[in-house]
C-alpha cells in the first residue's frame, strides 16, 4: 500500500515537472518573439541575425518570397542601411505558442501591428500596417531560437486626415503644454526621426550578451540629432 502511494507521488512530481518546464518553454519563446520586435524597430541588424537558429531548415519569408538557410537571414538584414529617419515598429500581440511533447520543437502565431517609414529618394514613405506571424521555434543546446518565420501582412493603410475634422485638427508636432511641472525636466527630445534606441533592461536572449543600442545611441547624440 505505500509503496502504491509513493508511486503516485512519484508520478506527480514528474508529471509538475514536465509541466513547469513547459510553461519555462513558452515564457522563453515569448520573450525571444517579442524581442525580435524591439530589435526590428530600429533595424539592429546583428541583434536580429542572432535570434534565429543555425541549418538549412532556417527560413524567413516576407513580401518578397522566403529566404533561405542562415546565410539568407544574414543576407535580408544585412542589406538595408537604416537611415535616421528609418522606423519599423512591429507590435507583437495575441501571441499563441505551443511546445512539443520532444521539448524542443514549438510554433508560434502572432499578429504584427506598427507603423513604418523609410527614406526613399527625397520622401519618406510612411504607413500603418497589420499581419501575421507564423513561426516554427528549436531548442538548440538549450536556447530558444527561431527556425522560420513567415510574415503575411493583412493591411498596408497610408495615414491620411486622422479621426478628427479637418478643420480642428491641429499641425502636425503640436504639443500639448503640461499644467504640471515636472520634478525633473526631460533635457532633449526622443522622437523620431531622432533615431534613438531606449534601452533594454536585458541582455540578448540567445547570445546572453549586452545589446548595442548605447553605442548607437551615443553616435546620434554626437550628430545632434537628440
Amino acid at each position: 500500500m505505500e509503496n502504491t502511494k509513493l508511486e503516485e507521488l512519484e508520478a506527480q512530481v514528474e508529471s509538475l515537472k514536465k509541466e513547469v518546464t513547459k510553461l519555462k518553454d513558452i515564457e522563453a519563446i515569448n520573450i525571444l518573439q517579442k524581442a525580435y520586435g524591439y530589435y526590428l524597430e530600429h533595424w539592429m541588424s546583428q541583434e536580429v541575425i542572432d535570434l534565429f537558429a543555425d541549418g538549412p531548415d532556417v527560413a524567413l519569408t516576407l513580401g518578397a518570397g522566403t529566404y533561405v538557410g542562415k546565410e539568407g537571414v544574414i543576407r535580408y538584414f544585412n542589406h538595408l542601411d537604416a537611415r535616421p529617419r528609418f522606423l519599423h515598429q512591429v507590435m507583437l500581440v495575441s501571441g499563441i505558442v505551443t511546445v512539443d511533447d520532444d521539448g524542443i520543437n514549438a510554433k508560434g502565431r502572432w499578429y504584427g501591428w506598427g507603423s513604418f517609414a523609410a527614406p526613399v529618394d527625397k520622401f519618406v514613405k510612411q504607413n500603418f500596417f497589420n499581419g501575421i506571424y507564423n513561426c516554427d521555434y528549436i531548442k538548440d543546446d538549450g536556447v530558444w531560437k527561431i527556425k522560420t518565420m513567415r510574415f503575411d501582412q493583412i493591411y498596408d493603410a497610408v495615414p491620411a486626415l486622422g479621426w478628427v475634422e479637418p478643420e480642428l485638427a491641429a499641425p502636425l508636432g503640436t504639443n500639448i503644454p503640461s499644467k504640471c511641472k515636472a520634478d525633473i525636466p526631460r533635457d532633449r527630445s526622443y522622437i523620431y526621426p531622432s533615431g534613438y534606441i531606449v534601452p533594454f533592461y536585458y541582455k540578448h536572449p540567445v547570445t546572453g550578451k549586452e545589446t548595442t543600442e548605447a553605442a548607437r545611441n551615443e553616435a546620434v547624440k554626437n550628430a545632434g540629432n537628440v
